[in-house]
């Protein structure tokens, strides 16, 4: 179990409903009050999204929610300070950083927080975030997939280019590592050079944990290649349970043991002590919705113009371009949320406003429960990436109100019995990165 902390809250009016307010999308206090709600649960991890790029190319919608896009790796260093025990994973792209430059942040990050961090790999879908590093042209989807291969084949050399057993530190001898232990990688392949080893000891964890949030067939093999947890956008079980089973298939067939790798689709829960309550909640936030701040998204992931004067007109799934706009597979997600239904473009809107596709689930503490435990036993999730629709009171209702009862069930632990993220998602150390290195002399 993740909490997945975005702003102020995963539904677009969560600024306007929800107690956190307006500005603490950019309070540290704010992300540290959120950490130790997380972890009086004893979840998982947090996890930070990223993006190196402002909503749109023609910033119209922050006109109508807030923008705080806080560096996560600085955040989290802090959070780790705040906390002792919770995991912490941080969005960085492959298309718009350096290999050298983001392996030594993240081994400084999980040395600072005692091996408790994350990486969650992104190859950016924003087109407009091109212009913020220099380019013409935001790179497609398979030249920004294999960059990323590269990426992690460097990032991987560099955090295995000093061995678990190169640090002496032989005070009495004065020897402080076997320099021929420590090994440089001379990396040179088609899109970086880059000589290591890393000026930052082999982090606790071996690497951070690897995490990756792509659902496209580039992204899946990048997944079965790399990843040790997915996380997904999945509408139904069936559909989770066939995307897990194929991810399985596909880490068995690169080689990889299917069991090292988590699948954790996103849950939106909209709680209530009654099902009625929590159908006000959902209303209240669906009210606030400003269509202005949704529009502009859905055009650009579907790939067709949407103004207000659309709000009224009906929209059918075959009204839409198939793979069609930034995100072909998030595209069909949201032709799945129609489910053959006629909507109107207003009626999508608040649909899309609560969790971007993600699984919304209203209802009581049991019945979210159920939910999770339904998918678990189906084998169409290892966990969920938790999206409460406002902060900080929906993460509050969910680690006091659904947890215990999962507790219960015999479903999620009562305690931690460990102190990595490795040990809280089950996962093994690594060994060491196998590529081709020359011993420094």
């Amino acid at each position: 179990m993740n909490a997945f902390l975005q702003f102020v809250g995963h539904h677009e009016a969560a600024w306007r409903v929800g107690r956190a307010g307006p500005h603490a999308g950019w309070d540290v206090a704010h992300y540290r009050y959120l950490a130790r709600v997380a972890e009086r649960g004893r979840m998982d991890a947090v996890f930070l999204g990223d993006s190196p790029a402002a909503y749109g190319s023609d910033h119209s919608e922050l006109a109508y929610r807030p923008l705080a896009r806080l560096d996560p790796t600085i955040l989290l260093s802090d959070l780790g300070a705040s906390t002792a025990n919770v995991g912490l994973i941080a969005t960085a792209s492959t298309t718009y950083a350096e290999p050298y430059e983001l392996a030594r942040r993240l081994a400084s990050l999980d040395h600072v927080t005692g091996g408790r961090s994350g990486w969650n790999i992104v190859t950016t879908s924003s087109a407009h975030a091109a212009r913020n590093f220099g380019l013409d042209a935001h790179p497609d989807h398979p030249t920004r997939y294999d960059r990323a291969a590269e990426f992690l084949e460097v990032a991987l050399a560099l955090w295995g280019s000093w061995p678990v057993d190169a640090v002496l530190a032989d005070r009495e001898r004065g020897r402080f590592a076997d320099a021929d232990r420590i090994r440089a990688i001379d990396h040179v392949g088609a899109r970086f050079r880059v000589a290591g080893p890393l000026n930052v000891p082999r982090p606790p964890q071996g690497h951070p944990v690897l995490v990756q949030a792509g659902s496209s067939p580039d992204g899946i093999a990048f997944a079965a290649r790399y990843a040790e947890a997915v996380f997904t956008a999945r509408l139904n079980a069936e559909d989770a349970r066939a995307f897990a089973d194929r991810l399985r298939a596909d880490v068995t067939a690169a080689g990889r043991n299917p069991r090292g790798v988590l699948v954790l689709p996103g849950l939106v829960p909209i709680l209530g002590g009654t099902e009625a309550e929590a159908r006000d909640a959902k209303r209240r936030l669906d009210e606030a919705v400003l269509p202005g701040s949704i529009l502009p998204s859905l055009s650009r992931l579907l790939g067709i113009p949407l103004t207000e004067a659309d709000l009224g007109r009906p929209l059918l799934p075959g009204d839409l371009p198939e793979g069609a706009g930034e995100r072909g597979s998030r595209s069909a997600l949201v032709q799945e949320l129609l489910g053959g239904a006629r909507f109107t473009v207003g009626e999508l809107v608040v649909r899309y406003a609560a969790g971007r596709a993600h699984l919304e689930v209203t209802g009581t503490p049991e019945q979210v429960a159920d939910v999770i435990e339904d998918w678990y036993a189906r084998g169409a999730a290892d966990g969920f990436n938790i999206m409460p629709p406002v902060f900080p009171e929906g993460l509050e209702d969910f680690v006091d109100h659904v947890i215990p009862i999962l507790q219960r069930r015999g479903l999620f632990r009562t305690e931690y019995e460990g102190t990595t993220l490795r040990d809280h998602y089950g996962l093994p150390l690594p060994e060491p990165h196998d590529t081709r290195r020359t011993a420094l002399r």
